[in-house]
């Protein structure tokens, strides 16, 4: 391994495990959409998928862009690879580069939930397969009557489809994190793009052990709520995580 310490500032945690990195390979949705990944590290990601496909890659910490750019110097000459330094979060707009593309990366874990969402929101991405901590992908791939599920898990299903495709323990990683890690796989068929539907959806989930009714009589008016429950039929016992997405935009629908 190159002589690089892991900055925790970044959350880096370097993937080594060659299995897991062929997984990943294969998990690839196969189409000819350009390939983006966001903290390439040291790169063992980046030599796979430059084999497959050209990459834009975004890294944050200056000292492993001079890695990476030394590293895989033929391939940015021939245009494989681009490597932009520097937060991708500030360079995100309302698409991250100008062509349609599928996101591929072993995600900085913290800001992972940050970067999902706006690659849900981005019409350029159209598919994203990343490694985050298992409890984040298990809340994104959530569907209702799970323990998990909740807005990150509607807002998913409400754009395309998404399922786990491996556990990765620890010791895939050097160093190793503290928590079990996972890949899962969104394939999209829209956008997010309605700030309000999701605005009632943190509002229904924030305290999750409630009645759905008594979160949203918060900022709902409870008479109009009333009468969308009863049209829906819904009982006023209901969890949040007790009803379906589709149930979710049809209450929206009544309420909104």
């Amino acid at each position: 391994m190159e002589k690089v310490i892991a900055k925790k500032k970044f959350g880096q945690n370097f993937l080594k495990d060659k299995t897991v990195l062929e997984k990943i390979i294969e998990a690839m949705p196969y189409n000819d959409n350009k390939i983006v990944e966001i903290g390439p590290g040291l790169g063992d990601l980046t030599k796979y998928l430059v084999d497959v496909k050209s990459v834009e890659a975004f890294e944050v910490d200056t000292d492993l862009c001079k890695l990476l750019q030394s590293k895989f110097d033929k391939e940015i000459v021939t245009k494989r690879l681009h490597i932009n330094c520097g937060d991708v979060l500030e360079a995100w707009q309302s698409a991250l580069i100008d062509e349609d593309y599928d996101l591929v990366a072993n995600l900085p874990y913290y800001i992972a939930t940050k970067i999902i969402l706006k690659a849900l929101a981005d019409p350029k991405c159209k598919n994203i397969l990343v490694m985050v901590q298992l409890e984040v992908a298990q809340k994104f791939c959530a569907i209702e009557g799970q323990r998990q599920f909740g807005s990150l898990g509607i807002i998913t299903q409400s754009v395309g489809e998404a399922h786990i495709i491996m556990q990765v323990p620890p010791v895939a990683f050097e160093p190793p994190p503290k928590i079990n890690s996972a890949v899962f796989l969104i394939q999209k068929n829209t956008n997010r793009n309605d700030e309000n539907f999701e605005g009632m959806l943190r509002v229904a989930f924030k305290q999750p052990r409630k009645t759905l009714m008594k979160n949203l009589s918060v900022n709902f008016d409870k008479n109009l709520l009333q009468e969308a429950f009863n049209e829906l039929e819904f009982t006023k016992t209901i969890r949040p995580h007790q009803l379906s997405t589709s149930n979710y935009h049809q209450l929206y629908k009544k309420i909104i």
